[in-house]
């Protein structure tokens, strides 16, 4: 079964026993994807998916039974005196869920909703977690509560700060606390996490889980050509034949600096660049600042929800003094620069890529579903 603390504890802990660390700063995350994707090969990473394929079938057990004693009644969701809205996915990070959650709580509070985000805080040390402070950022007046007991959580948002309605951040797979409508993100640019369940693949769920979903939004649809966006659609519709779905993408807007005028995108152009990021898909990020017009001279990878350190900074601060041709610009996420809140590494200075969701289809249906929530 899967451990007190949820599948992130249990895959960390098989990564760490299969996969090599110290690969460079970054850590077993770049090298888990290589293997998991069959990009790696040899003896090794064949041995280190056998190992991994072995143990997601554990895994997998567990997942199962548990959605069994959910669905047959085995096990009660709770719920709560508000309507609650679901932002999750099928597979762990890179979806592009945050400015997802940003779009829904402004739907509700557009209708006048007094709305609070709820969320597990994955990543948080000694406080919020990355997530939580870009949304801060952006959502100055909707109060955000972390922990894992969610439906306590609910309560206090209830009585303490009198909410109206929950968005609840990252939970389709928090069965335990009842939601009125769940929305599952999957990524355009690998939508089903390798094929595989955690720790082989990428999945938390099998994917016949997605029939639990009211909408399924295709994030990064612009990543396919329409025959490919076209076969997704389709299997989509198979796994989830009551759900809507909806394509978004996500934008690139401007470019944050911590505590001055962001700047505008055309500025990027040309300038050559050491990109790093905390992500589960680092590549989109890369590929959006090539598109831009970066000349991204180096990358860097950490695991998601990474807690930057001075030893990372100084690594990041040396692989750009050590640039066979000079730097103009470091540039990460906003979730990363929200944790160093720095102005320039070394001199050299730091900007984030701000994006902003933008539905391109279903956005009425979308708005219809969430008008009905607001009606309870």
């Amino acid at each position: 079964m899967i451990p007190k603390g949820g599948w992130i504890p249990l895959v960390c802990v098989l990564l760490s026993t299969v996969v090599k660390s110290g690969q460079g700063h970054s850590g077993w995350a770049p090298r888990h994807r290589e293997i998991a994707s069959g990009k790696a090969h040899g003896l090794g990473p064949a041995s280190c998916r056998f190992f991994l394929w072995t143990a997601s079938l554990i895994y997998g057990l567990g997942v199962r039974l548990r959605n069994f004693f959910y669905h047959c009644g085995l096990k009660k969701s709770v719920s709560v005196e508000l309507p609650v809205v679901c932002v999750g996915n099928l597979t762990t990070g890179g979806t592009g869920k945050t400015p997802c959650v940003e779009w829904v709580a402004r739907q509700l509070r557009s209708r006048g909703l007094r709305v609070a985000l709820i969320s597990r805080g994955y990543g948080g040390t000694g406080g919020v977690n990355d997530e939580a402070l870009v949304l801060e950022n952006h959502l100055d007046d909707v109060p955000h509560l972390q922990g894992s007991n969610r439906a306590a959580l609910c309560k206090t948002a209830l009585e303490e700060l009198e909410s109206e309605a929950i968005v609840l951040d990252d939970g389709f797979q928090h069965r335990q606390l009842a939601r009125d409508l769940d929305l599952v993100l999957i990524d355009a640019s690998n939508p089903w996490g390798y094929g595989h369940l955690l720790p082989r693949g990428l999945l938390r769920e099998p994917v016949s889980g997605l029939r639990r979903a009211h909408a399924v939004i295709i994030t990064r649809a612009d990543h396919l050509n329409s025959n490919d966006l076209a076969s997704l659609k389709s299997r989509i519709q198979k796994l989830a034949p009551k759900a809507l779905i909806a394509e978004a993408v996500h934008q690139p807007v401007e470019l944050i600096r911590f505590n001055q005028p962001a700047l505008a995108l055309k500025e990027l152009e040309g300038k050559s660049v050491l990109a790093f990021c905390g992500l589960g898909n680092p590549e989109a990020f890369f590929k959006s600042l090539q598109h831009l017009g970066a000349n991204v001279a180096h990358t860097l990878e950490f695991p998601d929800h990474h807690p930057y350190t001075r030893e990372d900074m100084d690594a990041i601060s040396h692989k750009a003094r050590e640039s066979n041709s000079p730097i103009d610009w470091i540039v990460t996420t906003e979730k990363d620069l929200v944790k160093i809140r720095s102005e320039a590494l070394e001199g050299c200075p730091l900007l984030a890529l701000g994006i902003s969701f933008e539905l391109r289809s279903g956005k009425e249906s979308l708005e219809n579903l969430l008008a009905r929530i607001c009606q309870r």
